[in-house]
């Protein structure tokens, strides 16, 4: 290997290491979204999620499950994992990945009943805890099914910690 790519290698491996020191005192958290259903397409949709984010973690990732429904009444419900990136104290960029089942209602057809979710969320951590964020995710059969239209899907999401429900 060369150095540079040593280098790379070293940084990315240390910011894992510090991230996964402050994610472990993160509680568990109630999520809910809402947002843009198949803003790559023709067949948009209002889209509602909300998620349970265990404070469990194996490794640096935490599981979770949530289930998401749309005004066309698609749904969709599904579970994985998820790692909490921190860039400081207030910004968490959060990357994750679930399989589900999914029905199509009236809404698009994506080709399959099984169906893979891939996240990209950036939020802002406020003094309690609490995250405001703002995330992209895309569904596809992963080519299960001939049929492969994938959606994308922009969300606004609120997580609340849950210990302070209690």
């Amino acid at each position: 290997m060369s150095c540079r790519i040593l280098s790379v290698l070293s940084v990315l491996l240390v910011l894992v290491a510090a991230n996964v020191a402050r994610a472990d005192d993160e509680p568990a958290f109630l999520r809910g979204g809402i947002g843009y259903y198949d803003i790559n397409d023709n067949e948009d949709a209002a889209e509602f999620n909300v998620e349970y984010i265990s404070n469990s973690k194996w490794w640096v990732f935490k599981p979770f499950i949530g289930a998401m429904a749309t005004s066309d009444a698609a749904a969709y419900v599904y579970g994985g994992i998820r790692m909490d990136i921190f860039l400081g104290k207030r910004f968490v960029v959060t990357p994750s990945f679930a399989p589900g089942l999914y029905h199509d209602g009236d809404g698009k057809n994506l080709g399959h009943t099984i169906e893979f979710r891939s996240e990209l969320e950036v939020a802002y951590r406020f003094d309690d805890r609490s995250r405001l964020g703002l995330s992209i995710f895309h569904i596809s059969n992963a080519h299960l099914s001939d049929n492969n239209p994938g959606t994308e899907v922009v969300t606004v999401n609120y997580s609340y910690p849950i210990s302070d429900l209690f």
